[in-house]
């Protein structure tokens, strides 16, 4: 099931892909005969897909919840926004109650002793938004000091606008107990919790609940210009202890799609034009950084001092440029760095808001992975190849410098969305040095831009079509990159079935392993049920062996087709003991195109239960048969046959608005050969000591025995397995302390260690099977690899919108092939090597035109 990224919600309703369609066992037997068959796939079939989906979807129907309504009032008297409602203009304003329950329980009423009312008001600046939470008295709040767009057990209230009705896309507005703030986008992405609003509220906790007031300025909100407007809305609100979240528009969970498509409706609105809306965020930086060098000529401390600018504006009432201008990402949180022995590139997360911020029209079809800007020069593996006798590399950079990056995006009033995105990174060069002096330099990456464009069009019945365009373009003789892909997904009225998939042909141009270009074709088409309790989807993904999104995306491989079959069993309605129950099913096979060729089956059962203390727990049993890898042996056209496997674990959390809460996990693995086994332990636990200081200490344990794996290369042209021992522990404290809901500290380290022992190497025949390779090898292949880092950063929202950060950063990386045995021991040799610390403050403030205009 799909979870999402912010807490907001722990929704079915936007599901992991859990959609799809049916319309006869005719129609299903042409489209699976086609798509085992990639070569028959035309557009000629595109056309008959896109016309039957079209034909199901004006036919099929499922009934959904009446629409409820809210009529739309002009405040008339000024509000302060301090939490206490004591305006007289609150008592005649519209008021929406009678929330409806959405879990555990759906359509259950909210009694009166828990009663929530909220009223809403507009005026010429912007949106009030008044309410009451009532609770049987204050201790029944759940409540903790987390910071700024972090939701943590905290009961809330949120307030979601669908302002174009398409039933998509939406803003959402939420407001804590305590009075903290957070937001998100929504769109056929799911929720985007990254985007950031700047908005004004306020709460106050009172005997029988809690009161808040917003006001959402209209520069925080897109709209269109009409005279007239109708607006899609949604109100829900969570009171943690009970585990209840109530809607005010109900929200069958048994019903696929956006969650946006049962909406009710703000009627009314009239003679509100959207503003001028430009905001400057200029920064100034300050930075300490020390590493022991320790040798001649080469500074152990150093400063640097940046400067930059952040740039908001509202091109029309529906676009708005972003644009960040000398970016300092220097204070974003340290990667959670691993020891990688696949074959395949590590995806870490992206920490940098100007690349996670309103960029849900970007992340269509999975082709962008914002770490490739700033990322890895493309020629830096490349460098000792080119080096001449006697030179060395004294200075090779890790990273690209960004130079500037711009975005526009935005929906027009028929529904069509326009993404444009743009970033240039300057030329990166490689220092050589001969005989201890410098001697010249490599351009290890050109100058290079990089270019997003989307056309996302929102059709009826949750529906949407999309074309993106990413690009990659090199200064210089390298090549250049270009990925086109036609996106679709279409609902059935009711959203009962779905019909989703993306083509996309990939050009690599001037690249010279290929002597010029290389074209690539790869899709997915997804045929599934979305709505009910029982649910079911089919899968099929196909690329040839020349489709490379990987300038721009993550990409790991190609030549290959899938065919998976995933179904879903919900209890939804409680029972006796069990608030929730899934069931879920899952089958997959993968073949290779170019040769045919089969490479693995797989299966996977799974299940998990919300009991009525609000614990949860949950179980899981994979299957895997035997697999032809040839991936695994790093030389293409070999193969390697892994021998079967199987595994089985569960899980356990515990109610999460307790004070003190645990969750932990054990999986159990093993294989048909070799004595491979292995576990999986993870255990954790948070104490809240109260509603400002919070500390939390997570274990994990990794153990692989006899786990067979690509060592190194024999005599040139030899591969080498080696049969391995490996344990991996990672351990993270986090302790966080709010002074209030504007300022506050956290301090997150992470301690990871992998150690690899092999016991016996083998030799990879041309069969795939495994030959004992006597006497071993001479190179020395363990590791002992430990990341340690830690991350302190004070926070103050000193305006709104306006941040003073001042952050502490340490980092220890060490690399090594002497095995240690001891933990402690191992940690010890860590921290007693080389670290870099960098100890940085940065301002932030947010400059507004209209809080200008309005001080004349």
């Amino acid at each position: 099931m799909y979870k999402a990224t912010g807490h907001l919600f722990y929704r079915p309703f936007i599901n992991d892909r859990n959609k799809k369609t049916d319309a006869s066992v005719t129609f299903l037997l042409f489209i699976r005969f086609n798509l085992m068959h990639p070569k028959r796939l035309n557009m000629k079939l595109i056309a008959v897909l896109l016309a039957s989906a079209l034909c199901i979807s004006a036919n099929a129907q499922l009934a959904v919840n009446p629409v409820r309504k809210i009529s739309a009032a002009r405040n008339t008297e000024k509000i302060i926004i301090d939490g206490d409602l004591k305006e007289s203009v609150w008592k005649t304003a519209p008021v929406a109650t009678d929330f409806v329950e959405w879990r555990p329980t759906y359509g259950h009423v909210e009694d009166e002793k828990n009663k929530t009312e909220i009223r809403i008001l507009y005026d010429n600046t912007g949106i009030y938004i008044g309410g009451y939470a009532h609770e049987a008295s204050k201790d029944s709040i759940s409540r903790e000091l987390v910071g700024r767009d972090v939701v943590g057990v905290n009961d809330f209230v949120g307030v979601i606008f669908d302002t174009y009705q398409d039933k998509i896309n939406g803003f959402g507005y939420y407001v804590t107990s305590l009075g903290e703030q957070f937001d998100a986008k929504y769109s056929s992405n799911g929720e985007d919790d990254s985007w950031n609003s700047v908005f004004n509220s306020a709460a106050k906790i009172v005997e029988d609940g809690w009161t808040f007031e917003m006001h959402i300025p209209y520069s925080a909100i897109r709209f269109s210009n009409s005279k007239i407007q109708d607006w899609g809305i949604n109100i829900t609100r969570r009171r943690s202890k009970s585990g209840k979240q109530l809607m005010w528009n109900p929200v069958d969970p048994a019903v696929g799609g956006s969650f946006l498509a049962q909406f009710g409706t703000w009627t009314g609105i009239q003679d509100i034009k959207p503003p001028v809306r430009l905001s400057i965020s200029p920064y100034l930086s300050a930075y300490v950084n020390n590493y022991p060098y320790n040798t001649p000529g080469t500074k152990n401390t150093n400063t640097a001092f940046n400067g930059g600018v952040d740039i908001k504006y509202g091109i029309t009432q529906a676009f708005t440029l972003d644009m960040t201008l000398v970016p300092d990402f220097g204070q974003v949180q340290s990667d959670n760095k691993i020891l990688n022995l696949t074959p395949f590139e590590v995806r870490y997360n992206e920490n940098r808001s100007f690349f996670t911020e309103g960029t849900e029209l970007f992340g269509k079809g999975n082709l962008f992975y914002s770490r490739r800007i700033g990322g890895q020069p493309l020629h830096y593996s490349n460098i000792e190849s080119e080096l001449k006798p006697g030179e060395s590399i004294a200075k090779n950079p890790t990273e690209t410098s960004l130079i500037n990056a711009s975005k526009i995006s935005g929906r027009t009033a028929s529904g069509l969305g326009i993404g444009f995105f743009n970033a240039i990174t300057s030329a990166q060069y490689a220092t050589i040095e001969l005989n201890g002096k410098e001697s010249r330099k490599i351009e290890t990456s050109p100058l290079t831009n990089y270019n997003i464009l989307v056309l996302d069009q929102s059709l009826k019945n949750n529906s949407s079509i999309s074309l993106i365009n990413t690009n990659v373009t090199r200064a210089g003789t390298d090549y250049d990159a270009n990925v086109t892909a036609a996106l679709w997904d279409l609902y059935t009225k009711g959203s009962k079935w779905n019909f989703y998939g993306k083509m996309a042909v990939s050009q690599l141009i001037g690249y010279k392993p290929a002597g010029g270009n290389k074209d690539g074709y790869s899709h997915s088409i997804v045929l599934a049920k979305s709505s009910g309790r029982f649910q079911f989807e089919f899968t099929q993904a196909f690329a040839d062996n020349q489709y490379n999104h990987n300038d721009m995306g993550y990409f790991t491989n190609n030549n290959y087709l899938n065919n998976t079959l995933w179904a879903s069993y919900r209890w939804l309605k409680p029972g006796k003991w069990y608030n929730r129950i899934n069931l879920n099913f899952n089958l997959g096979t993968s073949t290779m195109v170019k040769p045919w060729n089969h490479q693995y089956v797989w299966a996977n059962t799974n299940g998990n239960v919300q009991l009525k203390n609000l614990w949860s727990l949950g179980a899981s049993i994979n299957l895997n048969l035997e697999e032809k890898d040839f991936y695994e042996p790093r030389v293409a056209g070999r193969v390697f046959i892994r021998p079967g496997s199987w595994a089985l674990g569960g899980w356990l959390e515990t109610n999460r608005a307790k004070q003190y809460y645990v969750w932990g996990q054990l999986y159990l693995r093993t294989s048909n050969q070799y004595g491979t086994n292995g576990q999986d332990i993870r255990l954790g636990n948070q104490f809240r000591f109260n509603k400002k200081l919070s500390i939390s200490v997570e274990a994990y344990m990794e153990k692989r025995n006899n786990n067979l794996g690509y060592a190194t290369m024999y005599n040139a042209d030899s591969i080498v397995f080696g049969r391995r021992n490996r344990i991996t522990t990672e351990n993270t404290l986090t302790v966080k302390y709010n002074f209030n809901n504007k300022m506050g500290i956290s301090l997150r380290g992470r301690h990871y260690w992998s150690k690899v022992q092999y016991q016996e190497y083998y030799e990879l025949l041309n069969d795939g099977k495994l030959k004992a390779l006597q006497g071993g090898i001479t190179e020395n292949v363990n590791y002992n690899v430990n990341y340690f880092n830690i991350d302190m950063v004070y926070t103050w929202q000193y305006a709104k919108g306006s941040f003073i950060n001042l952050v502490w950063k340490n980092a220890i990386s060490t690399f090594d092939e002497d095995v240690e045995s001891g933990y402690f021991k191992n940690l010890g040799n860590t921290l007693g090597a080389a670290q870099q610390n960098s100890l940085s403050l940065r301002v932030i403030y947010f400059l507004d035109y209209l809080s200008f205009k309005k001080r004349g």
